[in-house]
Parts: C-alpha cells; structure tokens; sequence
C-alpha cells in the first residue's frame, strides 16, 4: 500500500500513469476527473461491508427473525445470501466496466437508458435518506441498554419516551456523519476503516465467545419453529417469508464500493472483489453470530429472544461487563454504517446532478476545492434525515411502514439494473470488459437468478401483512397497503416530474463535462448535452 491508501503501482511515475488510466476510463463515460483518488482497496471493502453493517443489522432485527419464524429462520440467511449473490456477482461485472459514482443510476442508465436510469437513480436516493434515519434510530436499542443515562428523555416508560429520545439520538449521529462526509472523504475513509475493523474483530470476538457458551446442538435450535403458522393457509412457509424480511433487510449495499470508484485507485479491477469480500465476510460473519447465538442462549423458549433480540442474547449469556463490551462494538458499527449510508446517498446525488438530473443540479455536483467532497448533498442528506426523524416522533408505526418500504425500494432499483442488462444480454448487446471480472458462460443463468430473484423478494417485502405493515391497532388498509401505495406514488410522482420537467434539461453539465487532452494544441470542444 502506498503512503495515501492506493495500491502502491511501482513509484509516483507508475502511480501518475494509472490515475490517467483510470481518468481515461471516466472521461469515456463523458466526464472529467473531480473527486480526488486516495482510497486503496481496504476503503472501498470498509465502505461496502460497513454499509451491509453485520452487527447493525443482526441487532437490530433478530428479534423479528425469532418472532416470526422462530429460531428455523435462520435458514433465511443462506437463502437471502445465494440470492444476494446473483445480484452482487452482475453489479461486479458493471463495476468493472463501469467504476463510476453513483453506481447504481450509472448503471440503470447505461443498460436501460436516460428514462431507466433516472427512475433507478430516484428510487434508489430516496430510500437511502429514510435508511439513513432508520439506521440512526439503532442507537436506541443498544445505548440506553448499556446505562440508562442514555435515555434523555424521560425514565422510558412513558408512551413516547423511547421514540423521542430515539430520534434525539438518531439526530445527533447523523450531524457527526454529516459533518465527517462533508470534510471529505479521506476523513469519512480512516473513520469508517477503523469502524470497520473494530467492527470485525469484535465479530469474530463475538462468535468465540458464544461458541465457548454453547448449551445445545444444531439440531434442536435449526428446527424449533414455536408452532408458528400453523393454522394458517401456508403453514409455517408463510411464517419463514415473513421472518426472512429480517435477513432481507441487511443483506444489501453492497454496490457501495464501486459507488466510490472516481476516488479509488485502480476501480475496475478493486470494485469487483470488494463487492464479493463484502457481501461473503458479512454472510459469514452474520451467519455464525446468528447460528452460535441460538446454541448458547440459556432458554431457546425465552420470551425475550422476541423483544431484547441479540442484545438481550449477548447479556443473558456473556454477563453484563463482557456483554456491554460487545454493545459498545455494536454502537461503533451503527456509527460507520450510517457514516456509509450517507456517504452512497452523497455520490448518488453529485451523479445525477452533473447529469442535469436533479433541480439545482449545478448547485448540488459542485466539488469544494477545499474538502474535495460535494458538500450541498451532504448537508441536504442530512438535512432530509433528520426532519424524517422529527416528521414521525410520535408515529413509530408509520416510521416502521416507511421504512420496510426503503428497503423494498432498494431492492426495485437493483431490478432497474439486472432487468436490462438481462435484455441487453439476451440481444447480445453486453460485453464486460476486456481482461476485467466477467462471468462468461455463467452470465446469462446468473443474470436470470438476480431477475428472479430480486422479483420474488420485492413481492415478498411488499406483500399486505397485518403483522409488518399494520403490527398495532386500529386497522388501516393504507397501512396494510403501504408498501404498493408508497413505492407507486414515489415511482409514478417522480417520473411524471422527470418526464413533464427534468428530461428536458438533462446532460452533462459544462463544468462537468469531459474534455479530450490534446498535447498538440488546445481541448476538443464539448459535445452538446445528450437528451
């Protein structure tokens, strides 16, 4: 590694000549060089883990895991990572082509078109605000556990006690990672790499410490069901879809590693492997978290497996002292994956608006000279994050409707991507590049998988359970509904104002717009905008 975090490519000569390369590599996409290049390639695997997030995501949820499926969903994880996986395995042959900010918008763009694109782009940035707040709000369920100072507001037994200090907390660490990303992404970079690997050493930590606890085998924990979903019409399959939503809800982001491609050494190549290292050292680590919890829980019959989750896990079985240790962990790796988040949020943004695809879009793609970082999108980001917290406060169903809804979002604008490139494969239009990660022959049944796959699981986070979208009285159809109503006034509002407005003004801005170098005389002049 070199002194800056890049690759080390043989002295600054060597180092010049394949930032030049990778400069080449963007202006054929039609823009020119404006972030600067000092991520190596543990950054990108840091940005790209930290936003999947293990210890996050599996604290947050587990406990609805076990309500709904009982500790049999653990067999969800496998099943959502091998879906992952073909999503994951068609985003690394685009990164390699295509190691662009803004990965997702790019790629939809590329492979769909300005029309695909743009709604990808949409799709995708809107959930990625309401997942920011959603991840902030993590801090209420692990800090007041540790000392109850952390509860602000009230004792916590009042009505509102937790949802207002939640969204006290919540504000409070998104300003610090507004603050961190618009300082630049060399800072946002060391914080989240030391995040990160604080993160997965207190993982794999974790994972001895509850191997050494373990009280039954494999057998008895991987096919006790509690008896849910009998009586129902799908037995206990329709529970197990229900409790997959919990492994469904972590297993994404992973595109965020080429998101950072215009600032990273060498992208085509790096890109590929950190969205594999990333997705594979989370499957892992989650996995064995999940499955060793389950064996060293005192009672597998615990009610508090459904309400305290893993935090409830970890002190019950590794004591108070250890288990808050391990608590403190989990605080830093909420803190790094919402510093990703926002981050992804930020590049997504400056994307679409030097593409003209945004309102105020010269405003929103301009660089500061100083930090090297869109700021604009920074603050907004944060901005919209916070007032989603303070909108809801005292409407904690809601805020859980919106936010499952994110998530279905996130995983509508990966189809924006497979679903074309799958087209444009079978046309025989797609041909990764040269001497770069390619699937060859497995392209074609992989890229069908991701489709399907990504179909199946959209339908499956949307679908009207009373239980997800409606958990406490009274009944409201909307809510039940929420998931096809959201997701289709977002889609269909924002497309309508795309189509009737922005389309008209949409390519690349001047400032932005890539310029032949000539060494014989002056600059080609500028293409004009496509539309």
């Amino acid at each position: 590694m070199s002194a800056d975090g890049g690759p080390g490519r043989g002295g600054p000569a060597a180092e010049a000549r394949g930032r030049d390369q990778d400069d080449d590599a963007l202006g054929e996409l039609g823009y020119r060089p404006e972030l600067r290049r000092t991520l190596g390639n543990f950054h990108t695997f840091a940005a790209g883990i930290s936003y999947i997030s293990i210890l996050t995501g599996t604290f947050q949820l587990f406990y609805f895991g076990v309500g709904f499926g009982g500790p049999a969903y653990w067999w969800s994880w496998p099943m959502v990572f091998c879906g992952q996986l073909m999503v994951a395995l068609c985003f690394c042959e685009l990164a390699a082509r295509y190691p662009v900010a803004g990965s997702v918008y790019n790629w939809a763009k590329k492979m769909g078109g300005p029309h695909v694109g743009w709604l990808g782009g949409w799709m995708m940035m809107t959930a990625t605000m309401v997942t920011l707040s959603a991840v902030a709000l993590a801090y209420q369920i692990t800090l007041p556990q540790i000392d109850d100072r952390f509860q602000f507001v009230g004792d916590g037994s009042g009505g509102n006690d937790q949802a207002a200090n939640a969204v006290l907390l919540g504000s409070v660490l998104i300003l610090f990672s507004t603050l961190v990303n618009a300082f630049g992404v060399k800072l946002m970079a060391r914080i989240n790499s030391v995040g990160v690997f604080i993160e997965l050493i207190a993982a794999v930590a974790l994972i001895v410490f509850l191997a050494a606890h373990i009280t039954r085998g494999p057998g008895t924990a991987l096919t006790e069901t509690y008896g849910l979903g009998s009586g129902s019409s799908l037995g206990y399959f329709g529970a197990f879809l229900t409790a997959s939503l919990a492994s469904a809800y972590v297993m994404y982001g992973f595109d965020t590693a080429s998101s950072l491609g215009e600032e990273s050494h060498d992208p085509g190549r790096n890109a590929p492997r950190a969205i594999l290292r990333a997705l594979v050292a989370s499957f892992l680590i989650g996995a064995f978290i999940l499955l060793f919890a389950l064996l060293a829980v005192p009672d597998l019959h615990a009610e508090e497996l459904s309400t305290g989750g893993l935090q409830y896990v970890v002190l019950a079985t590794l004591g108070d002292t250890i288990g808050e240790i391990f608590l403190w962990a989990v605080v830093v790796a909420i803190t790094v994956c919402v510093l990703a988040v926002q981050a992804a949020g930020i590049r997504l943004m400056f994307a679409m608006a030097r593409d003209n695809n945004l309102p105020a879009g010269s405003r929103l793609a301009k660089v500061s000279p100083r930090f090297g970082t869109p700021v604009v999108p920074a603050v907004l980001i944060g901005v919209v994050g916070v007032v989603i917290l303070v909108v809801n406060i005292d409407q904690p169903q809601i805020f859980s409707v919106i936010t499952s809804i994110a998530i279905i979002m996130i995983y509508v604008a990966y189809l924006l991507v497979t679903v074309p490139m799958l087209l444009r494969r079978l046309r025989g239009d797609w041909q990764p590049r040269e001497g770069a990660f390619s699937l060859g022959r497995w392209g074609l049944p992989v890229n069908i998988a991701a489709v399907l796959w990504g179909t199946a699981m959209s339908l499956n986070l949307a679908w009207p359970r009373a239980e997800v979208y409606n958990a406490t009285g009274p009944q409201h159809w909307y809510l039940r509904w929420g998931a096809f109503l959201f997701v289709g006034v977002v889609a269909l509002g924002g497309f309508a104002y795309y189509w009737f407005v922005q389309r008209h003004r949409t390519g690349v801005l001047a400032e932005h717009r890539f310029e032949t170098r000539d060494p014989a005389g002056p600059a080609a002049p500028p293409s004009p905008p496509a539309v």
